[in-house]
């Protein structure tokens, strides 16, 4: 086989399989339908064509018969004229006519004759096509319904191509979803170990750390407290004598009891 064969036969083949994925055996058997109604429309216009033609030549031998029987009775009355002349000349005629009612009868039965095979051709193919009609939609039904099976199947079993895409998103889908929800448990377990405090800080990973800095800003804040209480000192001792309270007298009387033990004190007195 050469190399040129080798090809030809390989595009047919291709393009043969290509034809059977895009061909619909329902729409091959409508055309198929089609065509057969198509050739009985003309199997019908041929049988009217025939039965004008019969009616026609039926026509013209009534017509000539007309004719014929008038000079039959042209010709009679001649001879009773003692008109022999006109009475050869009539039968002549007439002679010529009967010739042509012959051969219009003889065509006249050909065309009948024809008429009536065209007439039964016409009714077994009538017959044909009702019956592939029938079957035809039989067929149809029986593929429709086989498909839609197939259909099903594929999608319950998933080995479908749309169904396989669907497997294949769901799948990703929960990939990702568990790929999220193991980062986020991760994340979960570094805030609480302290691992992802505020990163924008230095030297704040650590427990050490964090206490060292509380009681630093506490000792800021105690410093800060005493220098607002030294600066509100001088104000004290003019509320303590406008209004004394016995706070101010118990904080008082510890200062005498002092005084009276000390023993210089007594000597000078």
């Amino acid at each position: 086989m050469s190399l040129w064969q080798r090809i030809s036969l390989i595009f047919r083949s291709k393009a043969n399989k290509a034809l059977d994925r895009a061909e619909d055996p329902r729409e091959t058997l409508d055309y198929s339908y089609q065509r057969q109604l198509d050739l009985l429309s003309k199997v019908r216009r041929g049988v009217a064509d025939v039965a004008t033609s019969r009616k026609r030549v039926e026509l013209q031998i009534a017509q000539l018969e007309q004719q014929s029987a008038k000079l039959q009775d042209q010709a009679e009355k001649s001879i009773q004229m003692n008109r022999e002349d006109l009475a050869r000349e009539a039968l002549t005629r007439k002679s010529g006519l009967t010739s042509q009612i012959n051969d219009l009868k003889t065509q006249y039965a050909q065309l009948q004759g024809e008429e009536e095979k065209l007439t039964l051709a016409q009714q077994r193919l009538q017959a044909k096509v009702e019956a592939f009609r029938t079957r035809k939609e039989t067929i149809k039904a029986t593929y429709t319904a086989a498909e839609a099976q197939t259909r099903i199947n594929e999608a319950m079993s998933g080995i479908g191509e749309e169904m396989g895409d669907v497997g294949l998103a769901i799948q990703r889908a929960e990939d990702k979803t568990a790929e999220m929800q193991a980062r986020a448990s991760a994340v979960d377990e570094l805030i609480a170990s302290g691992a992802l405090d505020d990163a924008t800080s230095l030297n704040r990973g650590d427990d050490i750390t964090r206490e060292l800095e509380a009681m630093s800003s506490q000792a800021e804040v105690e410093q800060e407290l005493a220098r607002l209480k030294g600066i509100s000192a001088p104000n004290q001792p003019d509320a303590i004598e406008a209004a004394p309270d016995d706070s101010a007298i118990l904080d008082t009387e510890p200062d005498k009891e002092q005084t009276a033990s000390e023993p210089g004190t007594e000597g000078q007195s």
